[in-house]
């Protein structure tokens, strides 16, 4: 259909964009389908509020902390649209051939009638986002008059066709977000006002009646987090739906999102990635948003542990390409290349300040290797208790005679294993505790079992530039002291 005629000979039905968006979700619940692929663990929260939402044909405020899916959710919210809507060819404003609201799409519709031509419009393209800054105008969301037009037309300043239209009147019969809505200046809000209650645009003292047609969905951060602003109580009060969102509740959750997310090569997949760092990834975020030297009102992103993995796979991939290696898999070692990925999405207290962002971030991955010890070996703390026998004691005594072992980033495969299979017990251990695992998985639980009881504190684990040294505790501590004495003398003397 390319006309007008065309399409009323069709049987076609304009809707409102909140009545289309209402019964294509009808027909997808009806079906089973929630209608919001890839969001991941708001099945029970945020997703049936939004649905109740989007069926009471409300604006939309989507309140949460970074990093949660808020504007991925409004941007599928163009799947609840139908394929292609038809608009009057040559409209700014995308006018609907039924019902046209512009100055051309009426003057286009009484002078053509039937013949009015008419093209399609695809859903995708009727999606505007807009993130706020301090920097946007009234010019930019709403409109301004445009003198030039004017003078070239000879029109009056009164006229609407001398008026550029900003970006909400250009989403007319389209889902419009803007992101960040706190950041938006007061009076950049207030001019949200009639636009959202009666319909109305005031351009330069010029009031015209513009009926558009636009799904608003907001974002923003709660306002005690939001230091640059806040939404003004009238426009909060004529958004008649505000969500809250949250973080995965669960590590496993967590770890879906992480795994659908990030973005890795065809070769990258190919290193081998056991669950137990795919976990430790996911338990540093959650000590991160526990931690009492982060920002809890800032929040940690999702966005952290999804950048963390890819970088955890590409140290691990550059190991591999130094070394010549056909193949490896995931150390824990490989943790030292998770360290930017933290460092630059946490928010510190003073107290964080004061420790530094890598050091704090080194804190969050020795608090979460120490959490996820428990879950694949006997509880350390327990074990010193236990009256059937230490099954730690071994490793701990082979340390406490003197002997040390250093855990290299660099090390080949053969030197990795050669390094871990010098301490005493420690393969016994893990193949007592994991009988069916593979060699691989073997060598990384090792590993994982001398990070843990450091963690514990029953050996000492000295950080190298390069990888660690672990050694004895008592006689780390002894040095240390001894160290600290002798730097007081140089200073007295």
């Amino acid at each position: 259909m390319t006309t007008l005629g065309e399409l009323k000979k069709s049987g076609y039905k304009s809707r409102s964009i909140k009545e289309e968006l209402r019964e294509n979700l009808i027909k997808r619940l009806k079906s089973k389908d929630l209608g919001f692929e890839g969001i991941i663990g708001f099945e029970d929260t945020v997703l049936p509020d939004l649905q109740t939402a989007i069926l009471s044909r409300h604006n939309i405020l989507l309140l949460g902390l970074r990093g949660q899916a808020k504007t991925r959710i409004a941007r599928l919210m163009v799947n609840l649209l139908d394929e292609y809507v038809p608009y009057i060819v040559g409209s700014d404003l995308y006018d609907d051939p039924l019902n046209p609201i512009s100055w051309f799409g009426k003057h286009t519709v009484e002078t053509m009638g039937d013949d009015t031509p008419i093209a399609w419009l695809h859903r995708n393209d009727r999606y505007t986002e807009k993130l706020a800054t301090p920097d946007v105008t009234v010019a930019d969301l709403i409109g301004d008059v445009d003198p030039i037009k004017a003078a070239t037309q000879k029109l009056n300043y009164s006229d609407e066709r001398v008026i550029h239209f900003g970006l909400i009147p250009r989403a007319h019969r389209s889902i419009f977000v803007i992101n960040e809505l706190p950041d938006l200046q007061a009076r950049i809000q207030v001019a949200l006002f009639n636009i959202l209650q009666e319909k109305d645009i005031q351009i330069r003292g010029f009031k015209l009646r513009l009926p558009l047609d636009v799904q608003f969905v907001f974002t923003a951060n709660p306002e005690d987090y939001t230091n640059r602003g806040s939404i003004v109580t009238p426009l909060k009060d004529r958004i008649e739906s505000q969500i809250l969102t949250h973080y995965p509740k669960s590590v496993e959750i967590s770890r879906k999102i992480t795994q659908q997310e990030a973005a890795l090569t065809d070769e990258q997949r190919l290193i081998e990635a056991d669950g137990l760092v795919k976990d430790l990834v996911e338990q540093i975020a959650s000590e991160a948003r526990n931690s009492e030297y982060i920002d809890k009102k800032s929040g940690v992103s999702a966005r952290l542990t999804i950048s963390a993995y890819e970088n955890l796979i590409s140290h691990a991939e550059r190991r591999m390409l130094l070394n010549d290696e056909k193949s490896t898999f995931v150390r824990i070692t490989d943790f030292l290349g998770v360290i930017p990925a933290i460092t630059g999405k946490i928010e510190l207290v003073y107290e964080g300040e004061l420790e530094g962002p890598a050091k704090v971030a080194n804190i969050l991955i020795g608090k979460a290797i120490r959490t996820l010890l428990a879950t694949y070996f006997p509880d350390p703390e327990k074990m010193k208790k236990s009256k059937t026998g230490n099954l730690y004691a071994e490793i701990i005594n082979w340390f406490s005679a003197g002997n040390t072992i250093h855990i290299l980033d660099h090390l080949t495969q053969k030197e990795y294993e050669k390094q871990l299979n010098s301490v005493p017990g420690l393969k016994d251990l893990v193949k007592k505790i994991h009988p069916s695992l593979s060699k691989n998985q073997h060598l990384l639980l090792m590993e994982f079992v001398l990070h843990g009881l450091a963690e514990f504190s029953l050996i000492s684990k000295g950080f190298l530039e390069t990888g660690f040294e672990f050694k004895d505790m008592f006689n780390s501590l002894f040095t240390a002291e001894f160290e600290d004495d002798e730097e007081d003398y140089d200073d007295n003397y």
